[in-house]
């Protein structure tokens, strides 16, 4: 098939508008923390912008969805580094329609977003130059694995016959799994669970929730990598979701605490958004209201009681909003796929009478949360080991804002910050 200049328009645009979703996940996380620290949430989510583009360019997208190295699925090999043969003008083997660097961009705006969410249930205790190790070998040893065994040709997950149509299990549950995982062994924040912490700019976080809403369409949309019937489905399935998943978090908070709250409704809406992007080709659109209807008392449950039941201190929730909303996502899509929707779909959901692709999930899910909990273990344990990685106390309680970067967001505010 030849390029369609069609579709290669809308590719640019779901590019450029999932790449504004880490700075919007930036200013999402902002506005939850306090004052103090502000600016290295931010700082700690949009560096994630350039060293992943550089990595994807040298070496990421070679390992993602280069050719399988060894016939194992786990990784591609190197015939793609520095985008060798991954032409501007003609398609490449993922995608028949788009020219194969503008594939590779569209993956590495993914690829972006994704330690960005992790680094969310680090924040407020880890020292900088260690979370840039971090988030650099997280990349190396997550996140390329887990897109090649996932959407890589002659993937190992690929090859149970699982799917993932925009990252339920690339994106969503490795970096919740993984947020969970490093939180417990660098430690809680001091005073966690004995002293409040509240957000310190709810209409930061609302902004930021928004722009992450708009892009999430492109993000699901653009997944088709065509302007066609599937993209429209998927948009169509991702605002249903969403919107149910707002509504019924609101409802929860209602039963519970008699009020709603901003803040819960805009948590709903992202947790809809991750619960329908592993599925958002795949179900029909009565199966995205319910899989986003369903998405937020379970989160809900997470966040309230389980979170403080085990004491966990994962700051901004990615584990309990991205992780468990994943999770939910993935196992949905192997109740409600059908293969009419999309054929890469090999078998129907269970809902609708196949058992297969639901076995299939189910260990794709298995897959995705050990090895992205096990690497993200053995990469905070090595760091731990060979230097500091936590602030000083002192450094903690003055803010990192001042003890990692020398600047303060709010210089003229003078009054306590809770």
């Amino acid at each position: 098939m030849m390029i369609n200049s069609g579709d290669v328009a809308f590719i640019l645009i779901c590019t450029m508008l999932v790449f504004f979703m880490t700075p919007g996940l930036a200013l999402f996380y902002a506005g939850m923390v306090r004052r103090k620290n502000v600016l290295n949430t931010i700082m700690s989510v949009v560096f994630c912008c350039g060293l992943a583009t550089m990595m994807w360019y040298v070496v990421g997208y070679s390992i993602s969805f280069g050719p399988d190295l060894g016939g194992f699925g786990f990784i591609g090999d190197f015939s793609n580094i520095f985008f060798r043969g991954i032409s501007a003008s003609e398609p490449g083997p993922y995608a028949s329609s788009i020219p194969g660097q503008l594939f590779a961009i569209f993956q590495l705006v993914f690829c972006m977003v994704t330690p960005a969410i992790v680094v969310g249930s680090l924040s407020g205790r880890m020292r900088f130059s260690a979370l840039f190790i971090f988030v650099t070998f997280w990349m190396l040893l997550v996140y390329y694995p887990m897109a090649h065994m996932v959407w890589g040709q002659g993937g190992l997950i690929a090859g149970l016959g699982a799917v993932d149509f925009a990252g339920g299990l690339v994106i969503e549950v490795s970096s919740g799994i993984s947020g969970l995982v490093a939180c417990v062994i660098l430690g809680s924040r001091k005073g966690y669970g004995i002293k409040s912490y509240h957000p310190h700019n709810i209409p930061l976080f609302v902004i930021g929730g928004a722009i992450l809403w708009v892009g999430w369409f492109a993000f699901n949309g653009g997944s088709a990598l065509a302007a066609n019937g599937l993209a429209v489905h998927a948009v169509v399935t991702t605002l249903l979701a969403s919107a149910a998943a707002m509504l019924t978090w609101m409802l929860v908070e209602m039963v519970v605490y008699k009020k709603v709250t901003v803040m819960g409704a805009i948590t709903g809406s992202i947790v809809g958004l991750v619960s329908i992007t592993p599925g958002a080709g795949f179900v029909p659109t009565e199966a995205a209201l319910f899989i986003g209807a369903v998405v937020s008392p379970i989160c809900f449950f997470f966040l309230t009681k389980v979170k403080v039941r085990f004491g966990y201190d994962d700051t901004l929730d990615a584990f309990g909003c991205h992780g468990i909303s994943g999770i939910w996502g993935v196992i949905a899509t192997g109740l409600f796929a059908q293969t009419a929707i999309n054929p890469v779909a090999q078998w129907n959901g269970l809902f609708f009478g196949d058992t297969q692709l639901f076995v299939a999930q189910i260990a794709a899910l298995l897959i995705a949360v050990l090895y992205s909990g096990t690497m993200t273990a053995v990469i905070m344990l090595i760091l731990k080991k060979i230097m500091a990685i936590r602030v000083a106390p002192e450094a903690e309680a003055l803010g990192l804002d001042i003890s990692e970067h020398s600047e303060e967001a709010y210089p003229a505010f003078s009054g306590i910050d809770q």
